[in-house]
Parts: structure tokens; sequence; C-alpha cells
């Protein structure tokens, strides 16, 4: 047994082949929902910069930054993560600083994130830096690249990225084609890291959570502490299954999933990727298709060429071919409009042109519908930044229904929008409800993310206050 098979021993785990993926980790003990399987700092990382500013490149905070005064390029929101990164940004900085302008504005995260990745193996090497079992860069060079799948022109711009990193690093021996391989290995590989409320801070290569395979049914759970990836049980895990989470969002049907799935070159086989036809159209219909004329009906439609008409399988109502299309029409053009409107930053006529469009949907699409899920997340985010609490909670009410369908329970976006509904009921000082709320977003978020971290304390203690409240009032009407 070699050193990286005995540390993952120690943690209860082992890589394995496994049918029609390839390698697999698998549980070599029993975990339970919310035992942290796994957890890893990124070999290499590097922030999204958004259009709202910069973000440290220590922990991606976007708070109290200062710029290198080196380079220019790099950001720290004070001198811990500064010291923390300096080993690296040293080498980054000194060939940072010597760029000419056109080059620096080239230098997209995706390229910083290949320049680090070869300036940590550089300080590995050299040993400025320690290797071990788990981190180190065989590791990296073990993932599957999938180069041959690749069509010519991504090929030719990996392999123009790849020149960019040679300029950038001009005294370093740089393997162009290794270099592109690594490029297609990120594409396939690298992890989206997200802050406690699932909103991408930037992106990180975890080459032991890389191992991990997809299931649209997952097991697990991958979220982040700062940089630190930690996959977490969702569910009872027993020795010898695999571990598996979801690389993408699941609340769609089965050809939109694969379809996403496409990217990382390989067709999901999970229990929900196969079920029967029948089953598979009743999903279609359900998540892209239209809803019965009776509103308080949640039955789904099949369409039947010979009366052109849709047909609900669960009353029987039908809907008129022509109708349908109509408003089809008009909500494809008030979606362009409003889409329009929201980016432009107009939000007063963005809010009122979501709020025709949610209405044309209610009458148009089945009540699970993602297009009008979709609808009503953009409207509680208008109605959020306006400040409306009220609109916000009647909005965010309405998608947890469609969000318990889609999301096996524990998911995150479960536990996370039942804390939206707590706040705004709170503020809406609808106590009872809030504690409801709090109370289902702790049993799912306690299991997903933990209970250490400040956003689960802040959690805890609006929980607490709420109980409290509620408490109060009880005891003041026995009074």
């Amino acid at each position: 047994m070699n050193a990286f098979e005995r540390a993952l021993n120690a943690e209860g785990l082992t890589v394995s082949t496994i049918h029609g993926k390839g390698r697999g980790l698998v549980a070599a003990k029993d975990f339970l929902p919310g035992d942290v399987i796994i957890c890893q700092e990124p070999y290499a990382s590097s922030p999204s910069k958004s259009s709202t500013g910069s973000s440290c490149d220590g922990c991606f905070s976007t708070t109290n930054l200062r710029k290198c005064s080196g380079c220019r390029i790099a950001w720290y929101c004070g001198s811990a993560c500064q010291k923390s990164e300096w080993k690296l940004h040293q080498l980054e900085c000194k060939a940072l600083s010597s760029l000419t302008e056109d080059k620096r504005k080239m230098l997209t995260p995706t390229i910083r994130l290949m320049i680090r990745l070869v300036l940590r193996r550089k300080l590995q090497n050299d040993r400025v830096i320690p290797t071990t079992a788990t981190d180190n860069y065989d590791l990296v060079a073990a993932l599957v690249s999938h180069m041959s799948d690749l069509d010519e022109k991504q090929i030719v711009l990996y392999a123009q990225m790849s020149n960019l990193v040679k300029v950038v690093l001009p005294s370093l021996e740089v393997d162009l084609r290794e270099i592109t391989q690594n490029f297609s290995k990120l594409s396939c590989n690298a992890h989206t890291i997200c802050d406690d409320e699932l909103r991408p801070l930037g992106t990180g290569l975890y080459p032991v959570v890389s191992i991990i395979n997809h299931s649209c049914i997952p097991n697990s759970v991958l979220v982040f502490e700062g940089q630190i990836a930690l996959v977490r049980a969702v569910e009872p895990i027993h020795k010898g299954d695999e571990v598996v989470i979801s690389y993408i969002d699941t609340a769609a049907t089965t050809e939109t999933r694969q379809n996403s799935l496409n990217h990382y070159f390989f067709k999901c086989s999970c229990p929900r990727c196969t079920k029967n036809p029948l089953e598979e159209l009743k999903e279609v219909a359900i998540l892209e298709g239209y809803g019965c004329k009776d509103q308080k009906c949640f039955g789904f439609l099949f369409y039947k060429a010979e009366n052109k008409a849709f047909t609900c399988q669960v009353c029987g109502h039908s809907r008129d071919e022509y109708d349908i299309n109509r408003i089809a029409n008009e909500v494809e053009k008030l979606s362009a409009k409003a889409a329009s409107s929201l980016a432009t930053g107009n939000l007063s006529e963005a809010c009122l042109l979501y709020k025709k469009l949610e209405q044309l949907e209610v009458n148009l699409f089945h009540p699970h519908s993602v297009k009008l899920l979709g609808t009503r997340e953009t409207l509680l985010k208008v109605f959020l930044e306006l400040n409306d609490w009220r609109d916000a909670l009647t909005c965010c009410q309405l998608t947890i229904p469609v969000y318990q369908r889609l999301y096996q329970s524990p998911h995150p976006l479960l536990g996370l929008q039942y804390y939206t509904c707590g706040k705004l009921e709170w503020l809406l000082e609808q106590t009872e409800d809030a504690l409801k709320s709090f109370t289902k977003a702790v049993e799912i978020l306690r299991i997903t993310h933990g209970t250490s971290t400040p956003f689960m304390k802040e959690l805890f203690s609006k929980l607490d206050e709420a109980r409290a409240e509620h408490c109060y009032k009880l005891s003041a009407k026995d009074d």
C-alpha cells in the first residue's frame, strides 16, 4: 500500500475502479449524515474577479482590500492572508510585475490559476513548501485530461493559453504540452469555490476531491469553509459504498442534466437517469411542459396530435394548442424584455415586468415548472434589492414546494431557502412562522454545513432568538 492509499485509509476511504466510471472514492467505514468524509485545501486556486470589484487572493473576502504594491494585480484583506500566500506570491509577483499592460489584460482567473499551479509545483520540487501524501503534483498528474475528446478548436485555445503562461514565467522550463493538458484537466476537474450561501467566489483544483464521481442522486455534498473543500455525507453511507456528489444543478430533466454533463465527457447512469420511459415523459411534462387549465389540479399534460391539444393526465381537461402557443410567445417576448431591464439596473421596471411574466407563466406552465421557478427566484432577488420584504416572502414561500420536489432532502439549497423565508418572516414579525422556518433550515444545514462556521452560529442565534420571542408571546397570552 502506497502513502496515498494509507492516508485515505486513515480517513476511512479507498480508491477503487468503478465499472463504467474509472476511478472512484469508496467508503472503507460507515459514515452518518453530517459526517465529514474528506476535507482538502486546494492545490491551486484563484478568485473570480466580479463586476463589483476584486477579492482577496488568500480567502476571497471582498472587504478591507489592499492591492499588492509590487505587481498591482493581487489583492489581500490583511497581513495574515498576505503572509500565508507570500512564498507563492513572491514568485508570482516578480513575474506579473514585468508584464506589459496588454499582457496584464490577458490574465484571466483561469490563466492565473495555472500560473499558481506551476509555481506551487516548483516550490514543492524545491522543498520550499512541503508535500504530503494528499498534497503533491503527482495527484494532479494522475487526473484525466480528456485531450482525445476535445475538438481541434479547443486544443488550439488551450495551447494559446499555455503560451501565455510561458510568457508570464520565462525563467521556468515550462512544458507547453503538459500545461495544455493541465488546462484541459482544470476544465473537467476544478471546482467552483462558494461561500456558505453557495455564491461563487473563485475556482480551485482539489485533486483528491476530483476523484469523487457524479450522481444525480448524490449521497454527499461538497461545501467550502473559506478555500477548504469539505465533502459531507447527506445520508448513511455504508462500508463499500461509493461516495458520490453532484457536479451540476440537478433541478432539471434527464436530457438537460445529461447535456450539462457533456462538459465532463461522461453520461450519468444513476437511477434517476435510467428510469422507465413513462416516468421520464412525466418528469419532462412537469418540469418543462404546460399546466392544467384548472390551476387547482397539479396534473401533467400530454400532447395528442389528433386533437391538436394537450390533455391533463389527472383530470382529463384539455388545452388548445393554439392558445398555449399564443401565451408561450407572449412569455418569450416578455422574458427578453424583463431580462434586458434587469441587466440595465432598472429594478423598478424589471420588477413590474417580472410580475407580469410570472402571471403569464402561472397560466401556462405546471406549478413545478423550472421556468416558473427561475422567474420567481429572479423576482425574489429583485424584491430583496428593493427592500420589499412582504412580496419577497410570498415569492420565497412559493418556491419551497418546488425545491422540495426537485432536491432530495437534506439539500443545502432547500435549507438556504428555508433560512431566507425565516429571515423575511422575522423582519415582518411573523415569529411563529420564522421559528418553523429557522428550525427546518437548521435540520438541513447542520448536516450539509456542519455547526461550527460563523454562518451556522448566526443561524443558531436567530433560531434561539425566535424561540425566545415565541415563548415570550405565549406566556404573555396566558397572562
